[in-house]
């Protein structure tokens, strides 16, 4: 997601006013640093396929600085047509069963400290691709003993026997994205739920996990009381990490971005975040679902 088109619309104190182009708080240096490049090298030499890289994040430079990369799993093809996602959608490839063996050298040769690991929906798959989800990890953990791991995973449709083998397997952190608010989870969310997210990060505390996470995206059209609403709602299921970002528009065929967060409202909500008692808030225009991953752990 790193182009964006703003639609005109009227601005409060706190949000942005209506303009053509990117906010100059949306404008980042290209990434930079020893660590960085050396990363780079190895991600090229070796063909190795991180988000980092195919998502041009614009955290890349400071997350590979801190040993940190996150790693997309069962394809790059996605059975789900979300509003807001650049990843192709249709009809996804047979599963490579070697790939929880490729991720795992990948982050063996990267020398990564904490690895964050997503997949597309495989709504396709009797399992939904959690028989692969368990494997990476073990996977992981074999080759690199001492890497930390987050999984964001998908919903699994509820299906709390596929969640189960993702809690089997005992991630540090566990994350699960909300995306959006109630209101506009079925225009920006087609096949997704609510509810059913909440559910699956209750279920997820429920069953021990130490540390679950999720994030919303902002600049979709909700309002700072919706915001708020979903803030509540995810404490209420005992969330302990929330990340807070801003909507940019992968295509002309997305969801078209309706405004800019100003940096003074999502300072507004990291405050409001911190009060409802999350354990982390990461607030700010830039921030992606993998941001600051590592000190997630505290």
């Amino acid at each position: 997601m790193d182009t964006a088109v703003l639609e005109n619309k009227t601005s409060t104190e706190n949000k942005t006013t209506t303009r053509t182009g990117k906010p100059k708080w949306l404008r980042v240096k290209l990434p930079t640093g020893k660590k960085y490049r050396n990363l780079r090298k190895l991600v090229d030499k070796y063909d190795l396929h991180t988000i980092c890289t195919s998502g041009s994040c614009p955290n890349m430079g400071e997350c590979w600085g801190e040993g940190t990369a996150t790693f997309m799993i069962l394809g790059n093809v996605c059975t789900r047509s979300c509003g807001f996602c650049g990843v192709k959608t249709g009809r996804p490839e047979d599963i490579e069963w070697d790939e929880p063996e490729k991720v795992a050298r990948s982050i063996k040769i990267m020398g990564v400290k904490h690895a964050v690991v997503t997949s597309v929906d495989r709504d396709d798959l009797k399992d939904m691709g959690s028989i692969i989800w368990a494997e990476t990890v073990n996977a992981i953990r074999r080759m690199n003993p001492t890497t930390t791991l987050e999984t964001l995973i998908p919903d699994f449709q509820g299906n709390t026997r596929n969640i189960d083998r993702i809690i089997e397997v005992s991630p540090e952190v566990v994350s699960h994205n909300m995306e959006t608010v109630r209101r506009l989870t079925r225009e920006v969310r087609i096949q997704a739920k609510y509810d059913r997210s909440l559910e699956v990060l209750r279920y997820l505390k429920a069953q021990g996990i130490r540390r679950t996470k999720s994030g919303i995206m902002l600049g979709l059209g909700e309002k700072e009381e919706e915001v708020i609403e979903t803030l509540k709602d995810l404490r209420s299921v005992d969330v302990d990490v929330v990340t807070i970002g801003q909507y940019l528009q992968p295509s002309k065929q997305h969801l078209p971005v309706q405004e800019f967060i100003t940096p003074k409202q999502f300072k507004k909500y990291e405050t409001i975040g911190k009060e409802l008692g999350f354990r982390h808030v990461e607030s700010s225009a830039l921030v992606r679902s993998s941001y600051k991953a590592h000190k997630h752990l505290e």
